[in-house]
């Protein structure tokens, strides 16, 4: 698969915030093994993240509430990057901000890094304008994806929030402004209620809903956002299985990422591309490019 000129062994990938940047993953899995490590999210500056409790179990799913937490770019460039760099494998750093000085100033120290690709997170509340994510807005989403795209060094794909009334209209202004690609769906806001003791079950009240519940939502939204603009498309959202990432592939995704199910199965994403490789030789298939967008083929 190719996105934005930067050909990947396979399709399969962490999702942001996941994975950590491999660390913790290296002593369940071989890193060679992936087309790419997505790092979680990277600020200017370290970030505390939101006040526990920030994680709880749903039905078929999670929500976090962890805010983003990381220590800042600088040691993200001298501890993670150097771990990243000993494998055969493409690096995608996530980068997030409260403003877009902050994430103009992120690219920038970014640059020359080894890095291969750039996911902006514009879900993250823009301070300058009362707190609404960055990505919730059309002309906003534009602009920062303009913004982003003249420091830029390298491509980058825009992480939109599926908390939007239509997802193409967002995916259309990202692609407007100069994205290479697009990444969705990011988590869907929710809320759990801890019955016994009364109160919210995390202290942030809400937080981001992932996991197996929100697949047909996210399968939905990458389908229309496929057909709405030309760039590549990274899926994600309640992939668990090698099926679950053929549904994505058939719908028009470039490529997948799997989040929720790292912390159920550590090697999710080795037998996703296990599985991959086994559909494709049950079918006679040499590349998935063959079944990406097939849904909409069949339709003319």
């Amino acid at each position: 698969m190719d996105i934005a000129g930067i050909t990947l062994k396979n399709p399969v990938m962490p999702a942001s915030g996941t994975f950590g940047s491999g660390q913790e993953y290296s002593g369940f899995m071989d890193l060679n093994q992936l087309g790419a490590v997505v790092t979680k999210g990277v600020s200017l500056v370290p970030w505390e993240g939101n006040p526990t409790p920030r994680i709880m179990e749903t039905p078929s799913g999670m929500i976090n509430a962890v805010g983003l937490q990381n220590p800042g770019i600088d040691v993200f460039i001298e501890r993670d990057l150097p771990f990243l760099r000993q494998f055969d494998t493409k690096v995608f750093v996530n980068v997030c901000g409260s403003t877009v000085a902050d994430y103009l100033e992120a690219v920038e120290r970014l640059a020359g890094q080894g890095i291969d690709m750039l996911e902006i997170n514009i879900s993250c509340p823009n301070v300058e304008h009362g707190g609404i994510a960055f990505g919730q807005e059309p002309g906003m989403v534009e602009y920062i994806t303009k913004e982003i795209k003249r420091k830029a060094a390298q491509p980058m794909s825009m992480k939109l929030t599926p908390n939007v009334t239509d997802i193409t209209e967002i995916a259309r202004a990202a692609e407007a402004g100069g994205a290479d690609a697009l990444s969705l769906i990011n988590t869907i806001t929710g809320m759990r209620i801890d019955v016994k003791k009364r109160a919210f079950s995390v202290a942030n009240k809400t937080g981001g809903l992932s996991g197996p519940a929100i697949k047909p939502i996210a399968l939905r939204m990458v389908w229309q956002t496929c057909r709405a603009v030309s760039i590549p498309v990274i899926g994600m959202g309640g992939i668990q299985s090698a099926e679950d990432a053929l549904e994505f592939i058939m719908a028009g995704a470039a490529a997948v990422a799997v989040g929720t199910a790292n912390f159920r199965n550590p090697c999710a994403m080795p037998e996703i591309i296990e599985g991959l490789e086994k559909y494709m030789e049950e079918n006679g298939i040499k590349d998935l490019q063959e079944i990406k967008g097939i849904v909409n083929r069949k339709e003319k």
